[in-house]
């Protein structure tokens, strides 16, 4: 770009003739002034050469010519030209260029780690298929109700899936078993089938109590047997409670006592004695159960109440989900390291654990050898003297169980069996996921041998090292600190939990605590829960009480101040830190705190502005509650529609019912608070009473709680009404507790007022007169002199002595003088 016309040279030898650089620069300027600044013109080598003479651009403003000139020469060639020396660019060649562009450094991007017991290290996960991680989880063994314990692995499965799902983005293929075949359920099948056998046919009052005196004595031996101090205590209380409901049918039949007695008696015994008659009844008459049918039964009961727990909990369905009676797994009969004896089939770890390809006990090697894991994991009916002598070692375990009178069986080439708890994971894992699986999930107490010994027989078929690339366990689950068992009663069932507390209190106390670490279930853990989702409600109520507030169109862009600033920054560094803390084996421990750290930021701001009496940016508040929603649905604590907070109204009804009751609310309060103001205005106590009464008894019972504050608008907000009333029930507490320590207050005053009163109706001169215990001789002022030993008292105690007497005297003054002036009590 030049002046000029292309190709023209103009005459600068005059210009440059002149001496004097100040007049030759104004000679230049006049000269540059006439000509056009046009784009697109040749930059000439005459303009270079006479710029040249210019090592920096004129400072008279005046000359703005030649310094404008100056610059864009200088752009041109890339940076001044120095006298005699070349410039940057050929003047034919001085168009503009784009500078380089240069990416920014960045930051290393948080990567995923889990904890995987296979290495007992954080690694970083890798599914072996892109996005897509195959999942397969340990399900319950159904015998029974389901428990804590199976909460405790299933809701924080769950928590995990969710997070790998709809945080991180992987596309989860999440299987689970159920166990339907196993020692527990059969022994279990027929001792319910016997003993509902043996109540139905009503025994006799004194066969019953034969019956009971015959089961106790093989139950007082397991009794002396047993060394573990928690089982022991356990089957004392049996054994005791069975000897005290016995003791009242004995003394019934003895007395003849009427028959409706005897049967009451009766009745509580067999209840009592259950599990007493129930071990005796199986072990004498248990081989003679053989219908398949029966065993099928309680599993499939069990199964159902399980999926219920499941669903009532907000536990996520599987993709898929099996048991292992719908089609028994048989053994894999070409398994290089596999024998058959007396028609089971076993694993041979020996073998195995030989090869160089393979290893057994990769989860817990130094568990290897331990029989009494070893055994509970084969089962009781599996651990038999005749059993335990058809295998080669004692760690090798069945595949296949060659089926004894009182079992299931089904056919097999080796005669009619069963398979082995092992066989039923691994064979309907690797039928669903194949040779290699990403996740293997079950609690902490699977891991050897049951998981041990699944990694054991699938990488014998699959002849691989690889069947599982992460193993994830859950932490045990403890009552108030003492371990959960089901052999030691001591468990709390789902149901019985939900009657306490609700499915996502549950499940945030889970979130509290890391999904690999031991949980204690205590009142303590779940009020911190409960605290928690009340803190978290609290904010999304007021947030959405502030979006409803009425704003214009322009107050919708709200200009932000140094708070709404300095609180933007804050939500972006927590977001940062939940991220850091999920990429970190799913943290939600210090999620949980950053997420109640980054309301606690938002309760200041919000304070704030309403001590200012100025309205909180709905925007920025929005932004924040919609996020806490975001990963508080991941995390599956909201489980229904809700597009800001935690639903109201019930399953289905909460969006519904909140834009549909709201406006009403809001024009009730709006009504009330006007009336109040007259009320207040006319001195009218009544009409402010019912508006009370309104607030605090009519309003909760609807689900609606109605907050006022001085000099601002009624704050309205839906809350769960069974919340709302145990506040009202807590506030009455309150009000009571304090009503009774006011009036406990004031009646010690009145205690304390009336002994001063009945002190200072005594002279002095007898206040020591009735302490003959202590003293012996008096002066003629009533001051004791002697003890009663007839000692003189010393100058010491004399002294102290005057000092009361006198401090009396003046008490029994004051008291006179009430009486003279006639305000005496």
């Amino acid at each position: 770009m030049v002046a000029g016309t292309e190709g023209e040279t103009p005459d600068y030898r005059s210009i440059l003739s002149i001496s004097d650089a100040t007049a030759r620069a104004q000679a230049l300027n006049e000269h540059l002034s006439t000509r056009s600044y046009v784009q697109g013109y040749s930059l000439s080598q005459a303009d270079v050469d006479v710029f040249r003479q210019l090592s920096a651009p004129p400072t008279d403003p005046r000359l703005f010519h030649v310094a404008r000139w100056f610059r864009h020469i200088e752009a041109v060639l890339g940076g001044p030209c120095d006298k005699g020396g070349p410039c940057g660019l050929q003047a034919s060649k001085g168009r503009c260029v784009q500078p380089q562009w240069s990416p920014p450094a960045g930051t290393e991007p948080c990567k995923l780690r889990l904890y995987n017991s296979l290495t007992r290290n954080k690694d970083v996960f890798i599914p072996q298929d892109g996005k897509k991680v195959t999942w397969y989880c340990c399900g319950p063994t159904v015998y029974d109700a389901s428990h804590m314990g199976h909460a405790r692995s299933y809701i924080s499965f769950d928590i995990l899936r969710r997070v790998l799902k709809d945080y991180f983005q992987f596309d989860v293929f999440y299987c689970m078993n159920i166990t339907d075949i196993d020692d527990k359920i059969i022994r279990r099948a027929r001792q319910n089938h016997l003993f509902e056998q043996y109540r139905e046919k009503r025994p006799q009052a004194t066969q019953l109590l034969e019956d009971v005196r015959a089961a106790l004595k093989p139950f007082s031996v397991k009794l002396k047997e047993t060394a573990d101090p928690n089982k022991k205590q356990m089957l004392e209380r049996i054994q005791r409670a069975v000897e005290l409901a016995a003791e009242p049918l004995e003394k019934a039949v003895q007395c003849r006592v009427a028959g409706e007695e005897v049967d009451r008696c009766a009745e509580v015994l067999l209840e009592e004695a259950k599990d007493l008659l129930s071990d005796w009844l199986d072990s004498t008459f248990g081989s003679g159960v053989t219908d398949n049918s029966i065993f099928s039964k309680l599993p499939k009961f069990w199964e159902g109440e399980f999926h219920r727990d499941m669903a009532a909990l907000n536990v996520s369905v599987p993709a898929v989900s099996v048991s292992g009676s719908v089609r028994p797994p048989p053994p894999i009969p070409f398994l290089f390291s596999s024998y058959v004896s007396n028609g089971s089939v076993y694993f041979d770890t020996v073998k195995f654990a030989s090869s160089e390809k393979h290893s057994y006990g990769k989860l817990v090697p130094e568990a290897v050898g331990d029989q009494k894991a070893l055994q509970e994991g084969e089962g009781d009916l599996s651990v038999t003297a005749d059993r335990l002598s058809e295998k080669r070692s004692p760690n090798d375990f069945a595949l296949w169980k060659a089926s004894k009178p009182g079992e299931p069986s089904w056919p097999c080439p080796w005669g009619k069996g069963r398979p082995g708890w092992h066989i039923e994971c691994s064979a309907m894992a690797s039928s669903l996921l194949g040779a290699s699986m990403d996740i293997h999930g079950g609690g902490f107490d699977l891991r050897f041998p049951h998981h041990d010994n699944e990694l054991a027989q699938s990488e014998a078929y699959f002849e691989n090292d690889c069947w599982v690339r992460y193993f994830l366990h859950t932490g045990h689950l403890t009552i108030a600190g003492c371990k959960m068992s089901k052999s030691l009663k001591n468990f709390i069932t789902i149901k019985d939990a939900l009657k306490k507390h609700s499915a996502r209190q549950l499940r945030l106390a889970f979130l509290m605590h890391s999904w690999k670490d031991t949980l204690d279930y205590s009142s303590n853990t779940m009020e911190s829960a409960l605290q928690y989702e009340k803190f978290m409600n609290e904010f999304f109520l007021n947030v959405k009480d502030v979006l409803r507030s009425p704003v214009d169109a322009a107050g919708q862009f709200e200009k932000w101040d140094e708070e709404e600033a300095e609180l933007s920054r804050h939500f972006y560094e927590k977001k940062t830190a939940v991220h850091e803390a999920l990429c970190d084996n799913i943290d939600t421990r210090t999620v949980l705190e950053e997420m109640r750290a980054l309301v606690s930021q938002c309760n200041l701001y919000m304070a704030a502005r309403k001590a200012a009496r100025r309205t909180p940016n709905r925007a920025l508040l929005e932004q924040v509650a919609l996020y806490l929603t975001r990963m508080l649905k991941i995390f599956g604590a909201i489980e229904e529609e809700s597009s800001l907070g935690f639903p109201v109204g019930g399953p289905g009804r909460s969006l519904n019912l909140e834009a549909t009751v709201m406006p009403y609310l809001q024009v009730l309060s709006e009504f009330r608070e006007g009336v109040r103001k007259i009320a207040r205005e006319k001195k009218v106590p009544e009409v402010l009473q019912l508006s009370d009464s309104l607030r605090d008894d009519v309003l909760p019972e609807l689900g609606v709680r109605f907050e006022d504050h001085e000099g601002l608008p009624t704050v309205v907000k839906l809350v769960d009404r069974d919340t709302l009333l145990k506040e009202r029930e807590e506030k009455k507490r309150v009000e009571e507790e304090k009503r009774k320590k006011k009036e406990e207050a004031a009646r010690r005053k009145q205690e304390q007022e009336a002994a001063k009163l009945t002190r200072m109706k005594v002279p002095p001169s007898e206040m020591f007169l009735s302490e003959s215990d202590k003293y012996s001789k008096f002066d003629e002022n009533g001051l004791p002199t002697h003890d009663t030993e007839g000692k003189e008292l010393s100058k010491g105690q004399a002294k102290k002595l005057k000092k009361l007497y006198e401090a009396q005297e003046k008490l029994h003054k004051e008291y006179l003088q009430m009486v003279q002036n006639g305000s005496f009590p």
